[in-house]
């Protein structure tokens, strides 16, 4: 697949791989500032099953992962994906904080405001 791009989009609070114009894939998130510095709680990787086992999602991730770090914010991985992905990328790990209740409480609040 060669016309595949990753985009960040933030109103949808979420990353994006597209191909055709089409969303694909999606890492969601939500932004927590109750910590010592501004973090982004990853809780959602799906790619859709017709375009697994191509490495979209670990794409997915680096992109996500980086664009992250680089605005400042640190990593918390409620997603198994992007836990298992920071595991096995130790250059975000320095990024990545642990989960506490109060992200999952926060993450919990969050996601009933939208539903």
């Amino acid at each position: 697949m060669h016309d595949v791009t990753i985009r960040h989009n933030p109103a949808r609070h979420r990353f994006e791989v597209m191909t055709s114009g089409t969303v694909i894939g999606k890492a969601v998130y939500t932004e927590y500032d109750g910590g010592a510095s501004p973090e982004r709680i990853f809780y959602h990787t799906v790619i859709n099953e017709e375009y697994g086992g191509q490495g979209l999602a670990g794409k997915l991730a680096k992109v996500a992962l980086t664009e992250t770090v680089e605005s400042g914010r640190a990593i918390v991985a409620v997603c198994p994906y992007i836990k298992k992905y920071v595991r096995k990328h130790p250059e975000f790990a320095e990024a990545a904080v642990a989960i506490t209740p109060a992200h999952l409480e926060f993450l919990n609040d969050a996601l009933a405001a939208r539903a």
